[in-house]
């Protein structure tokens, strides 16, 4: 049975499918007046444990089939024993246990169903106070079944992407966000959550904690990889969180559905109830019409229905003012070119765009609905330069509550009113401060708690030493006694925590004579008959190079690193390598080339085989890959960690160039720090893509531009590429963009 509960919830803790097995089995074998009712508390309470367990994986009604089932086979099994091993019977006489020999035959006694307690003669009253132990019981199940039996009432993720199967986007966007302009008149839109509990797949990710967010403030939600970021935002989409019904939530987390609609078109219609209130003016003017048709043909004809029609007609226009609706289309479209959609790929369907533009997309529709609470989940991952910083200056103005994941230190800096750590299955807020204020508060609280406690384990030593001294010497005793009571007074603290430390480490590397990797009037297109995406590039990288590409999506940055690799044959021009030389490429989507359904230390064996599980161990460890966290199946890691187990692979190329495209993706603040560190003690050569502006400022000491088909060197720091980004966007309105994709 316990192969059953693992068959469907395959993560499960032994320890409590084993428990749940017993309990049922218990429950099923009563013989108590009350069993029916005691199995039935017994299933409640199950489902409830297993649900838990689950993490969210499973619906209600799945695993409440799944106890039943089991308890069903428990009860028929029981009943097919027959029920005469289970009936009680008194003694003729008393049994005294310290006369017996041993206690093999007093147990043989039970297994028959010798009732012990009936054989003594002395009673003994339970001291438990029964009312109280009912009214305890009837608040846990209460709970439970508030637990078990709570739905899902609001998924916003899936306003950005498909609903599902049965339902349209419009049809869930109504049954979920209803109508509400003007009823939310008045409402506070703060949220104040207290003993926030959020586990997932049985591990507990917060725990008796708070959420508060006021109104109009910009959050960041920082912590370590793993520690459960995405989950919580996850909650609140979802509103498994109580919040208010009048808030409205947009999550971006997924990529839009592509089909024939253009993307103009696609982030209006976002907006469902305008599109609704569009639908239906048109509708009542229609009606309106052909009354005035109507009426000119017959003057007698009633128009008692025109008064209905009038003012249905000035409430869908009050209506649509109220959300500006006049202003939508020029809002939707300056969106759009902020994001680096130009004004005809606005025109273009949602299904001739890749991945990431339709992740835009979903940003962009996201932006364009307003939402009071908007959440964004490291939303820099899928933008470019020019475009993170139209996201930011967007943001800054943005006049509701924003809650953000993100790693990139220049876009906290810029966007954040507030910081909220995640860490120790707790939040802790810091208010009123970029994330360089969070940073260096949090380390001065760090290490005023780490004197606090020390301060007091030295007085406790002092006066423990003391006490144990002279607590048996009568002169002394009265002073070891006032000690004790001194030492009972002390405050308990709890040790400060480990500083949270990463650190990434590349192999040495063998010396090459140049030239390393040199091109030399390159064009390349992939078609030959189209406009190259790059001409007439001159470059060469040498092994103590230190290269940012910075530039649009879609310029051909990419494109660069894979003709500088020889993974691209160029359509003029000559690339030039050194027959030596070994190049290591960390891909913008390497999650691909992982076998998730093992774990990293099987994949590195894999890989490259020939050590022990030890090595790769030590190897992964490293890379911030610690403990157990390399032994379990890599799906179940989070983006960063991944992103660890991928630069662990990197590393055992040992390569002479390490070629990075967008590196601190997923990534957290240590682990840029220590790779920003690793870069810069690494002895070979390094050329990146990044739209990170603290890993190119820590690393890069020469900026290439790639854009309108060119790679040039640019004079300056990556400071200066953002103010001549801003200066473009104040010329042109928006930030200029390539109209390559």
């Amino acid at each position: 049975m316990e192969a059953a509960i693992t068959k469907v919830i395959p993560n499960i803790d032994p320890v409590i499918s084993e428990y749940s097995v017993g309990y049922l089995k218990h429950a099923s074998t009563s013989t108590a007046p009350d069993a029916d009712q005691e199995l039935q508390d017994a299933i409640n309470r199950v489902t409830a444990l297993l649900y838990d367990a689950a993490g969210g994986s499973l619906e209600p009604k799945e695993v409440s089939n799944l106890i039943e089932k089991l308890a069903s086979q428990l009860v028929s099994l029981n009943g097919a024993k027959g029920k005469t091993s289970t009936v009680a019977r008194k003694l003729d006489q008393t049994i005294h246990m310290a006369s017996q020999k041993s206690m093999s035959a007093t147990m043989n006694l039970m297994a028959g169903g010798v009732d012990l307690e009936a054989a003594n003669s002395r009673k003994v009253e339970s001291k438990v106070d029964k009312k109280k132990l009912e009214k305890a019981e009837r608040k846990i199940k209460a709970k439970q079944d508030k637990k078990i039996h709570k739905t899902v009432e609001y998924e916003a993720s899936k306003l950005i992407a498909n609903p599902d199967s049965g339902a349209s986007y419009e049809e869930f966007f109504m049954q979920v966000n209803p109508l509400q302009i003007g009823s939310a008149a008045g409402k506070s839109k703060d949220i104040k959550i207290d003993n926030v509990d959020v586990s997932i797949s049985g591990k507990r990710i917060l725990s008796d904690t708070s959420l508060t967010l006021a109104y109009g403030r910009r959050y960041g939600l920082v912590g370590q990889n793993g520690i459960g970021k995405s989950t919580l935002l996850r909650a609140l989409s979802r509103r498994e969180l109580a919040v208010p019904k009048h808030i409205s939530i947009l999550h971006v987390e997924q990529e839009l559905a592509g089909d024939d609609t253009p993307a103009l078109q696609a982030v209006l219609d976002a907006d469902v109830w305008r599109k609704i209130l569009l639908a239906d003016l048109d509708t009542i003017t229609a009606k309106l019409t052909d009354l005035e048709k109507r009426k000119a043909e017959n003057p007698d004809f009633d128009e008692s229905a025109r008064e209905d029609l009038d003012a249905q007609l000035s409430d869908t226009h009050n209506k649509l003012a109220e959300m500006e609706s006049d202003k939508a289309e020029s809002r939707a479209a300056s969106i759009l070119a902020g994001l680096g959609f130009s004004p005809e790929r606005q025109k273009f369907a949602t299904k001739t765009f890749s991945g990431g533009w339709r992740m835009r997309l979903a940003l962009a529709r996201a932006l364009f609905c307003k939402p009071d609470l908007l959440l964004l989940d490291e939303p820099s991952n899928m933008l470019d330069v020019p475009s993170i910083t139209f996201l930011s200056d967007y943001l800054q103005g943005y006049p509701s509550t924003v809650l953000v994941v993100s790693h990139d230190r220049a876009f906290l800096n810029e966007v954040a009113t507030d910081i909220i750590h995640q860490h120790s299955e707790r939040l802790d807020y810091y208010k009123g401060g970029n994330f360089d204020a969070f940073y260096a508060t949090k380390e001065e609280r760090r290490k005023t708690a780490k004197r606090e406690y020390e301060n007091q384990m030295a007085v406790r030593k002092h006066l423990q030493t003391f006490i144990d001294k002279f607590r048996y010497n009568a002169a002394k005793s009265s002073e070891a006694q006032s000690r004790i009571k001194k030492l009972e007074k002390l405050p308990v603290l709890e040790a400060p925590e480990d500083v949270y430390t990463v650190s990434f480490k590349f192999p040495e590397v063998e010396k090459l004579s140049p030239p390393i990797i040199q091109m030399t009037g390159v064009s390349f297109a992939y078609n030959p008959a189209s406009k190259p995406i790059v001409q007439n590039v001159d470059l060469d990288v040498q092994l103590d190079s230190r290269i940012g590409i910075v530039g649009p999506n879609g310029a051909g940055k990419t494109t660069v690193l894979k003709l500088l690799m020889g993974k691209l044959t160029p359509t003029t021009g000559l690339v030039s390598q050194n027959p030596r030389l070994r190049i290591g490429f960390f891909a913008q989507h390497h999650v691909d080339a992982l076998d998730l359904t093992m774990s990293a230390v099987g994949f590195c064996a894999k890989m490259f085989p020939g050590k022990t599980d030890e090595e790769y161990r030590r190897h992964l460890g490293a890379f911030g890959i610690t403990g157990t966290t390399g032994l379990q199946k890599m799906e179940l890691l989070s983006g960063g960690q991944k992103s660890r187990v991928a630069f662990a692979l990197l590393s055992l190329q040992r390569p002479h160039i390490l070629v990075l495209d967008e590196p601190s993706n997923h990534l957290d603040v240590e682990a840029m720090d220590a790779l920003s560190l690793a870069l810069n003690g690494f002895e070979g050569g390094v050329l990146m893509v990044s739209h990170d502006v603290t890993m190119l400022r820590n690393v890069c000491k020469r900026l290439w531009v790639c854009d309108n088909g060119t790679v040039e060197k640019f004079d300056g720091t990556i400071n200066d590429y953002k103010r001549r980004i801003m200066e473009q966007a104040g010329e042109g309105g928006v930030v200029k963009q390539s109209h390559h994709i």
